[in-house]
């Protein structure tokens, strides 16, 4: 059984950082790709970053462009988000997603984590 596993959220000043770590744990034979979604209160869960397993290509959100920053250990199975300047409109629960191939199979499956809080406030 595959998880995956978000930490990092918190409470934290407009102009602050925090950084997410998300690892994936289970029969993982390789990762495809691994995402940050977010949603905040009363809105529609939306896409935030991704990354392939070589970290050779990663894809931001226009409202996130130059102050978030997505890396992943492949060797860890571990996505993280470096979320610098944070803003208020930035407050939402950040779910962790992979795309991966499952061991012994090698079935490609999509997978959710359970979500961080993450609060922007003064």
């Amino acid at each position: 059984q595959v998880q995956l596993v978000e930490s990092g959220g918190g409470l934290v000043q407009p102009g602050g950082s925090l950084r997410l770590s998300c690892a994936a744990s289970g029969s993982i034979f390789s990762i495809n790709a691994m995402a940050w979604y977010r949603q905040a209160p009363g809105k529609q869960r939306e896409w935030v970053a991704a990354i392939n397993s070589d970290a050779k290509n990663t894809n931001y959100a226009d409202s996130v462009k130059g102050r978030f920053t997505i890396s992943i250990d492949s060797a860890k199975n571990t996505v993280y988000l470096q979320m610098n300047s944070l803003k208020p409109e930035d407050t939402a629960v950040y779910y962790c997603n992979a795309d991966l191939r499952i061991a012994p199979t090698w079935a490609t499956n999509n997978y959710w984590g359970r979500g961080t809080q993450v609060t922007v406030s003064s």
